[in-house]
């Protein structure tokens, strides 16, 4: 049997296979294996037929649809980069990654490059925009080559540049602990293993469908098309509004595999499930954090006949620990052990193992270990060092150094190997699944020009994980009104980055030694006073 090395390849394999089975779903529409290869062929000719060089970056801004999936795929069989962005983003986001990365090509939709079209100018890199098929005649945007998608894939057949499976594949955007979004860049080779890694121990197979509710701007997300697309089975894209939306799709689909965050995962498990769910959901699966012990019991419970994958992954190694089945009921509070082809250790600072049960840093060595993050050298080399020679699986007589992804939590390994989640060493906040930084909050803020001094922080919450809350001061001479404030938010920022509260107080706020504006004090006393 042959096997992909390359991420397009995917989907040529399984449609020689089976060019007949289903690969996606979207609405009332399917599109076979050998249709969708199809298209993603002809979208890579379009690509060339637009000069597209060799690791130029395509960027996506849309919602789950047919034409999200091809680009996604098609871009790198021409040699190119996908940069998929979450559509929830405002244009003031999207303008910043197309910038970041320097986008040359962007897909996207009529209404949302109206959106799009006063911020950019300023994307110096951009050339080329493709746009959805649609009545209206297409806007015009000054500098920019306008493309309708139907004429793309209408281009002349063209061969695509070369590329190996070490080449750049994708940069996927994920929050900093400081400042801008991080592209995270992964080549063909991190993407594919990690494909073939999850769906060995999910045990996906042609007769599978899953759904995709995750955006696939994450890296879970975009994993169920991976997964799926090796194994030969089918992908339901949903765009879904309410929880129940969800427990629709797979009564309505026949699903059998689902992976979702937490809070979406709390949410379902206080709705009523159809009886018969449980005979076809072959297995669930959590990423984005820790699934609560009485959201997990609640959902066994409904679902008797279905098995529980308890995962942890990080975007900068795609995927890294999973907790069998077969385990849950001994260790609930367990991110279990590394996937296949992947090594997970637990270090301290100098660099040595823990003991047993002693708490040290998760670190991911292997093949899903990614290429660092675009353009940013600095942070790059904290997240991404050389294992030292005396770690597991490094010898003394290897000279050329190993990088592998130091992921910034601590956990503890116990007697077994089994890994448990201790906390993170910085000031993220993780939000329905989502990975916020409180400066990337305060920065917008800041924007506004209707704040003095602010800070934001994370406060634990039942259902979302936790939710933001903002401490902000009066600008210098004027007042705060925090209704205009968070009107403000909800205009700049998507809907999962917008604070929960915010606490208006005179300044100035309290500074740490170093002279920053002391976070942990305010959180501290924000507690207090609740």
């Amino acid at each position: 049997m042959q096997y992909a090395t390359l991420l397009p390849e995917l989907i040529a394999l399984s449609a020689q296979r089976d060019p007949h089975a289903v690969a996606l779903t979207y609405q009332q529409q399917s599109l076979r294996y050998g249709e969708l290869h199809d298209a993603v062929t002809r979208f890579a000719n379009g690509l060339m037929d637009l000069g597209l060089q060799r690791g130029e970056r395509v960027a996506i801004y849309l919602e789950k649809r047919f034409e999200t999936v091809i680009a996604s795929f098609g871009a790198p069989a021409a040699g190119g980069v996908f940069v998929p962005l979450n559509p929830l983003l405002k244009p003031e986001q999207v303008s910043y990654i197309l910038r970041d990365c320097n986008v040359r090509v962007l897909v996207t939709s009529p209404e949302r490059l109206a959106l799009l079209a006063p911020v950019l100018s300023a994307c110096h890199d951009l050339r080329q925009v493709v746009v959805l098929d649609s009545d209206p005649p297409l806007p015009a945007v000054a500098g920019l080559s306008i493309s309708r998608w139907s004429e793309l894939l209408a281009a002349p057949v063209r061969t695509g540049h070369r590329v190996i499976d070490t080449d750049m594949l994708a940069i996927l955007y994920t929050s900093g602990s400081t400042g801008k979004p991080k592209g995270v860049v992964l080549s063909h080779r991190n993407m594919v293993a990690g494909a073939k890694s999850v769906a060995s121990y999910l045990e996906n197979r042609p007769g599978d469908t899953l759904l995709a509710a995750l955006p696939l701007s994450f890296d879970a997300g975009f994993s169920q098309l991976t997964t799926a697309f090796h194994a030969g089975a089918r992908v339901v894209l949903l765009n879904y509004l309410l929880p129940r939306d969800v427990l629709k799709a797979l009564e309505r689909e026949k699903v059998t595999g689902l992976t979702a965050v937490p809070p979406l995962y709390i949410q379902l498990s206080q709705l009523e499930w159809p009886a018969g769910i449980t005979d076809h959901l072959r297995y669930f699966a959590n990423t984005g954090g820790r699934m609560p012990r009485e959201t997990l019991a609640a959902l066994r419970a409904r679902l008797p006949k279905t098995q529980p994958f308890l995962m942890y992954g990080l975007t900068e190694a795609f995927r890294s620990t999973y907790l069998p089945p077969d385990e849950v009921e001994r260790r609930p509070d367990s991110i279990g052990k590394a996937i296949p082809n992947a090594e997970i250790l637990v270090l301290r600072d100098d660099g040595t193992p823990c003991a047993a049960n002693e708490a040290g840093e998760l670190v991911h060595r292997g093949a899903l270990v990614g290429m660092g993050y675009w353009n940013d050298a600095e942070k790059t080399a904290e997240r991404y060092k050389p294992l030292p020679v005396h770690a597991p699986g490094r010898e003394a007589g290897l000279v050329l150094p190993e990088l592998a992804v130091f992921s910034g939590d601590t956990v503890r390994m116990d007697e077994e190997g089994f890994l448990y989640f201790v906390g993170r060493r910085d000031e993220m906040m993780k939000t329905s699944g989502y990975r916020v930084s409180p400066t990337e909050v305060e920065e917008i803020l800041y924007e506004t020009k209707l704040v003095g001094e602010c800070v934001a922080f994370g406060v634990d919450h039942a259902t979302l994980g936790q939710v933001i809350q903002v401490i902000a001061t009066p600008p210098p001479g004027g007042t705060l009104d925090a209704a205009v404030l968070l009107a403000e938010c909800r205009a700049r920022m998507p809907a999962y980055m917008v604070p929960a509260g915010i606490d208006v107080r005179h300044g100035p706020l309290p500074r740490n030694p170093n002279g920053k504006i002391d976070r942990k004090t305010l959180c501290g006393e924000w507690s207090e006073e609740r």
